[in-house]
């Protein structure tokens, strides 16, 4: 029950120190109403990478094994935009700075919000996007990212194409098979499923087991989910952790859940 705000316009991925995309492959079928309501429980310039960076990057891409991503099936290919669109909530109107560029706000799909962090310490969404392509989803898997200044601007939010077209997303991992640093859950695939095609996925750059967000991030953060919250009705009971969902060690340790999710409430 709980995490983002500030926004942009280009491509990402789910990376997790026992992380959220790891040996991921997306194969979504359709799960039933009856199931999604009772899981749901609701009643860009890049900098150049050191070696070390790119490192650890690609160590937590593909620390968890049997783990599945969902919810890909029949997503079009993306590609990286040119000139991605960079938006502050700051001075701007929440509702406008949130709406889909290339289709109409589905009010009708969305009843969650999960988040999760990317287990490197800097990229953004073309960095992340290139991994997910390289685990077989057709692109970024995230609805929004969160920057944290090394890679993406500090706060700034990164619109993903899932969420301008308004497609389901790719970054709710079910356990298939025990695996270091996943807890053993019951959360099944066809709850990953649901949650991919129902649900908000933001993604905010960092490792959330080694060190603190930017209190940018955290504040801008609260402002995007709660313009989420208030624009698509979604009550803060269905703003998740993947941790909460899955096992999966995201957004991390560090993540101030507790304050986080007081905020929402407020």
């Amino acid at each position: 029950m709980l995490p983002i705000a500030r926004v942009t316009t280009e491509n990402g991925i789910d990376v997790s120190n026992h992380s959220d995309q790891s040996g991921n492959r997306d194969s979504a079928k359709a799960t039933s109403a009856s199931r999604s309501t009772r899981a749901l429980g609701i009643p860009l310039t890049r900098p150049r990478r050191t070696t070390a960076v790119w490192a650890s990057f690609a160590a937590a891409m593909t620390a968890v094994t049997g783990l599945l991503l969902l919810g890909d099936d029949g997503a079009p290919a993306s590609y990286a935009a040119v000139s991605p669109t960079l938006i502050s909530h700051q001075g701007t109107d929440r509702t406008s700075s949130i709406e889909p560029r290339e289709a109409e706000a589905d009010r009708t799909r969305w009843r969650a919000i999960v988040i999760h962090h990317s287990g490197a310490p800097a990229g953004d969404a073309s960095s992340i996007e290139r991994v997910q392509l390289s685990q077989g989803l057709t692109g970024l898997g995230y609805h929004f990212i969160l920057g944290n200044g090394q890679g993406l601007g500090d706060g700034m939010v990164h619109v993903g194409y899932r969420w301008n077209r308004q497609l389901p997303g790719a970054h709710v991992a079910a356990r298939v098979d025990d695996a270091p640093g996943v807890a053993r859950t019951s959360f099944g695939t066809a709850d990953a499923e649901m949650f991919n095609r129902q649900s908000i996925g933001i993604c905010a750059v960092g490792n959330g087991n080694r060190r603190p967000f930017t209190d940018r991030q955290m504040r801008e953060l609260v402002s995007l989910v709660r313009s989420l919250q208030e624009e698509f009705g979604i009550p803060a009971s269905a703003v998740r952790l993947h941790s909460d969902l899955s096992g999966i060690e995201s957004p991390g340790k560090h993540f101030p859940a507790a304050e986080f999710e007081s905020q929402l409430r407020r």
